[in-house]
């Protein structure tokens, strides 16, 4: 049997992007207020999205980019032809919480809300590309978490299963790749940008972030048997945060807290695939003395509620040990330099070889489908004159990890449905609050004090990957 030497025939080639950071119009057509629209730019945007900060307390001069973002609600239609013009099969949306139930709680959905996704649904199925819906990507109402507090609550799931049967009988045959929550893992680092969790003075916050992550995972399982039984065609997808992490050296010490520290974001994954909690993470709860709540049936449905496919992002690697050393960035996880990697101008240490490794470790932990959704450069762009962006740092970095992506496929026989490359429209960066930190192929016209007139225009490096798209990604040149 010969091994494949190029991507399937079906691969799903797109970008992606999120409500909070695309779309604006914060409360418009009867949105509700959402926690991103209160997580402000600057140097508290951190304390508040680690929910060491209450919103209130802010200052009257805070900027909120989300409110505006890059006004993708009303340019929607123009991006989407980007989109088709650079030949995309698929693209990854999520779905504002809040401009479905403004409050979080409601009895009926806001009609306007749900005709503003069917429109880009709409023309997405226009131009042949496959929608991929984020039910959730660290989007929660406001009123969920001012009046339940939020997904320490245990209403939540029901709350969130109301969106999830909403959006799966309106977009019955429209849509079949959903993903449940973004980035799952990442209610351990950001509680309030990933799950609106804000904590009492002496709380202990891990206990706090571990139970509301068990209703979300709760809340995953039930979305599966709920998307499955309203449309048997749907794929239901978890989604992690994620990348390899080395120890600083050979010292078993080292490899032992990387081993340990990857266990925090594969926990998450393994319930997700496998329908239970493991073993190492139940130890986890004995040693630091917490005790999860949990409904009489909960085992038994994580058991049944197990997802599709696993669906990851990929930004850089990280190194783990107890050297003195500096540390760098990298998606708002801590790391030591790894003195063979080049870094990003916001510190994040660029690994095509990491992503193979990536691929392998969860493919093999899982042995199912994996769909990349988020993968990209971040970076300053400057427009010329003729309106011209020469991203080539950008075509680099998306040539060297396609690359590596093929070799994980043809060369060591990983399952993969498609590649997302992250923030394809310009967007408002989650780590940053910058319009600067940009990562798309498309470039808005928008400065970081909010002037600009939001007009696109393609750079260099989405002419390359329409190429790329167009040969099935056989030429990277």
């Amino acid at each position: 049997m010969s091994s494949m030497k190029e991507f399937p025939k079906n691969f799903l080639w797109g970008g992606a992007t999120s409500a909070n950071q695309y779309e604006g119009a914060y409360l418009e057509d009867g949105k509700g207020l959402s926690n991103v629209d209160l997580i402000p730019s600057g140097s508290q945007r951190l304390d508040v999205a680690r929910g060491e900060l209450d919103p209130k307390l802010l200052p009257n001069t805070a900027k909120f980019p989300a409110r505006s973002a890059v006004d993708g609600y009303h340019h929607f239609k123009e991006d989407i032809a980007f989109m088709a013009k650079m030949n995309f099969k698929v693209y990854r949306f999520s779905i504002s919480w809040s401009r479905i139930f403004p409050n979080g709680d409601n009895e009926q959905p806001n009609m306007a809300g749900l005709k503003y996704y069917e429109q880009v649904i709409d023309e997405c199925l226009r131009y042949n590309i496959e929608p991929l819906v984020t039910i959730n990507h660290f989007d929660i109402p406001h009123n969920l978490i001012a009046k339940y507090g939020s997904w320490r609550n245990r209403k939540l799931i029901d709350f969130y299963l109301k969106l999830c049967e909403t959006l799966f009988i309106h977009f019955k045959g429209k849509v079949h790749y959903w993903l449940t929550f973004n980035e799952i893992n990442m209610i351990l680092h950001l509680p309030y940008l990933a799950a609106g969790l804000t904590f009492e003075k002496g709380e202990d916050k891990l206990h706090v972030s571990y139970q509301a992550a068990h209703h979300q995972l709760i809340a995953s399982a039930k979305a599966v048997l709920l998307g499955h039984k309203i449309d048997p065609s749907n794929q239901i997808g978890s989604m992690l945060a994620a990348g390899c992490i080395y120890p600083n050296t050979c010292n078993p010490i080292d490899a032992w807290d990387s081993l340990t520290e990857q266990r925090k974001n594969y926990f998450f994954s393994d319930v997700q695939v496998r329908g239970a909690y493991p073993n190492y993470a139940l130890k986890y709860f004995d040693k630091i003395h917490f005790e999860l709540s949990k409904d009489v049936d909960d085992l038994q449905i994580l058991k049944q509620g197990t997802v599709d496919f696993v669906s990851f992002s990929y930004y850089n690697s990280r190194v783990i040990g107890k050297a003195e050393q500096d540390q760098t960035a990298g998606n708002l996880f801590a790391s030591l330099k790894n003195p063979y990697l080049e870094t990003s101008e916001w510190g994040w240490q660029i690994d095509p070889l990491g992503f193979r490794i990536t691929l392998n470790e969860l493919y093999d932990r899982y042995q199912k489908p994996l769909f990349v959704v988020e993968n990209g450069l971040g970076a300053k762009d400057t427009l010329s004159v003729k309106n011209k962006v020469n991203d080539t740092y950008r075509i680099n970095y998306l040539r060297d990890h396609i690359q590596a992506l093929k070799d994980a496929i043809t060369e060591d026989g990983v399952e993969v449905l498609g590649y997302t490359s992250w923030g394809c429209i310009d967007l408002i960066s989650a780590s940053s609050g910058e319009i600067s930190k940009r990562y798309g192929l498309i470039y808005v016209n928008l400065a970081e004090d909010g002037s600009g007139d939001y007009r696109r225009f393609a750079k260099a490096s989405a002419k390359w990957y329409a190429k790329v798209i167009n040969s099935n990604g056989q030429d990277l040149d």
